[in-house]
C-alpha cells in the first residue's frame, strides 16, 4: 500500500509512539484514516502503536524525525505526502515537559530553549512547509484540516514549569494565525487543550494529580484519556466546524472553567 494513493483520508501525527499522540492516531484508525505516525525514537512502543492501527483496520506507518530539528521536516514531509500517496490531515502533538519542575526563578536557558524548540518552533515550520505543498495543490481533492494540540497551561499558569506554559500558549497564538491564514483554500485550523491526562508524562506526578482530581480541580472527577484527546480530534476534522476555523477545544472535565 506504501506510496499508493488510497481511498481513505490520511493523517500524520507527530510525536504518536504513545500516549495523547497514541490515542490520537488509534482515534483516526478507529474512524476510516490511514495513519503516519512520527516520533523521536523507534522502539516497542512504535510496534505497539503500528499493530493498534492495525487492528483497527488502519493502514498505518512510522516516520522517525525530531521535530525539533528544522534540518529533518523536507524529508519528513515529503516521506508522509508519498506513504499513502497524499495528506489531508496534520496533527502537530509532538511536545515535551520540563526535565525538572523548579521556580521560574531558577529557569535556565538550556531548558527554556529545548521546550520552544519541539513544542513551538518545531511544529511552527512543520506547519509551514505542509502549508505550503497544500497551497500548491489547488483545487483539493479533499478536505485539509490542521490540528495543535496545546495545554491547559495555554492559559493557566503554573510557576515551576513557565517555559512549558510559554511554548503551549505560543501554540495557541500559531492556531490563530495559521487558522486565518489558510482560511482562503479552506483549510480549516484547530486548537485542544488537555487537562489533566494519563499519560508517561504525568506518571511523575500521579499521586499529586490523583488528590488533586479527588479534591475537585475539575468539575469532572476523573483522569482524562489519551482516546479523550483522540475522540475530539476526529470530530474537529469531520467536517462538522467548517465554519468554526482557530477555535479552542478544551478536553479537560471543565478545568479551564472559573469558579467559586
Amino acid at each position: 500500500m506504501t506510496g499508493a494513493q488510497t481511498s481513505r483520508p490520511r493523517v500524520l501525527v507527530t510525536g504518536a509512539r504513545r500516549g495523547i499522540g497514541r490515542g490520537i492516531a488509534w482515534a483516526f484508525a478507529e474512524n476510516g484514516h490511514d495513519v503516519v505516525i512520527n516520533d523521536v525514537v523507534e522502539d516497542a512502543a512504535v510496534a505497539e502503536t503500528l499493530a493498534g492501527l492495525r487492528e483497527r483496520g488502519a493502514n498505518g506507518a512510522f516516520l522517525r524525525a525530531d521535530i525539533a530539528d528544522l534540518g529533518q521536516h523536507d524529508a519528513l514531509v515529503e516521506r508522509a505526502f508519498s506513504t499513502f500517496g497524499g495528506l489531508d490531515v496534520l496533527v502537530n502533538n509532538a511536545g515535551i515537559q520540563v526535565a525538572k519542575r523548579q521556580d521560574m526563578l531558577e529557569t535556565t536557558p538550556e531548558s527554556f530553549d529545548a521546550l520552544m524548540a519541539t513544542n513551538l518552533r518545531g511544529p511552527f515550520f512543520l506547519t509551514q512547509r505542509i502549508g505550503k505543498r497544500w497551497l500548491s495543490e489547488l483545487p483539493p481533492a479533499r478536505a485539509r484540516s490542521i490540528i495543535n494540540i496545546a495545554s491547559i497551561n495555554s492559559a493557566m499558569p503554573a510557576t515551576n514549569r513557565a517555559e512549558y506554559c510559554i511554548s503551549k500558549t505560543g501554540v495557541s497564538m500559531m492556531t490563530e494565525l495559521y487558522a486565518v491564514r489558510l482560511a482562503e483554500a479552506g483549510i480549516g485550523v484547530y486548537e485542544i487543550r488537555p487537562g489533566i491526562i494519563r499519560t508517561d508524562m504525568t506518571a511523575g506526578v500521579r499521586d499529586t494529580y490523583d488528590k488533586l482530581i479527588a479534591e475537585g480541580v475539575a468539575p469532572v472527577r476523573r483522569w482524562g484519556e489519551p482516546g479523550d484527546i483522540g475522540r475530539a480530534a476526529v470530530a474537529l476534522v469531520r467536517g462538522d466546524f467548517g465554519f468554526s476555523t482557530g477555535s479552542v477545544v478544551h478536553v479537560d472535565g471543565g478545568l479551564h472553567i472559573h469558579r467559586m
